[in-house]
Parts: C-alpha cells; structure tokens; sequence
C-alpha cells in the first residue's frame, strides 16, 4: 500500500511532531509514504490534488497546525483547508484523512500531537476498506 502524506510548515514545532508521527504510525503499519510539504494548511488541498491526480497513492493524509489568532482568518484557513481535504477525497473517490488541528491555542495542539498518527491510520483503514470493496464484485 502506498501512502501520501501533505505536511504544513506554519507552526513549525507542532507540525513537525505531527508529521513524525504520521511517518511512524505508517512504518508500524509497514506501509510505504512519500511526504511533501507545504507551507500552510491552505496549500494542502492543492497538493492533496496533485498527489491523487497522480494514481500513485492508495491513500493520503493531511498533517498541519492552524492555531487562532486575533483575526477572523483562523477560521477561513480552518474551513476552507477542511473542505478542500474532503473535496480531494470525494472528487477522487480516494480515501484522504484529515490530520489538521484546529485549536485555540498552542498547549491544545501540543495535546493533539498524535493526530497525525490517527489520520495515517484512518486512511490506511478506508484504504483497505476501499479494497475489500472492490474485492467483493
């Protein structure tokens, strides 16, 4: 089975734990992963595009950190890369886990680091589910 991960930049701490343990949940799961990154969570969708355009990937997940600020743009950047994920995943018929915090401060997200793990998991679980899917035809 074959893994996409698209990691964000922003908030670099955080999003770089997130990304480890995406990549360690996939090696326990003896899956390969090919991980690109981007600066931010908008940018996700887009690469989340290219990567299933490709047909190379069974799965994809999504790893990123948009914590809020003083201004309104928290909750663009939350939404609109949370439905370009789905998008991605709907328009491709491909299994494609959100592993996007979206916290009000920085101790949440240092709450939720095994996100990324989860979201490798989920996908490799729809993945196989897809499969067993297609196997019952």
């Amino acid at each position: 089975m074959r893994l996409g991960i698209v990691a964000s930049k922003f908030n670099e701490e955080i999003a770089a734990e997130l990304l480890q343990r995406a990549q360690a949940a996939a090696r326990e799961l003896g899956v390969e992963t090919s991980v690109v990154t981007v600066p931010g969570a908008l940018e996700i969708p887009l690469a989340l595009q290219w990567m299933a355009q490709s047909g190379r990937f069974d799965a994809l997940a999504a790893v990123g950190a948009v914590i809020r600020g003083e201004t309104y743009h928290f909750q663009v950047v939350a939404k609109d890369s949370a439905r370009g994920v789905m998008d991605v995943s709907l328009d491709f018929g491909l299994p494609v886990a959100n592993g996007i915090l979206t916290t009000e401060d920085e101790p949440q997200a240092l709450a939720r680091l095994d996100k990324g793990a989860e979201a490798v998991r989920v996908a490799v679980e729809m993945a196989r589910l897809k499969e067993r899917m297609h196997e019952d035809r």
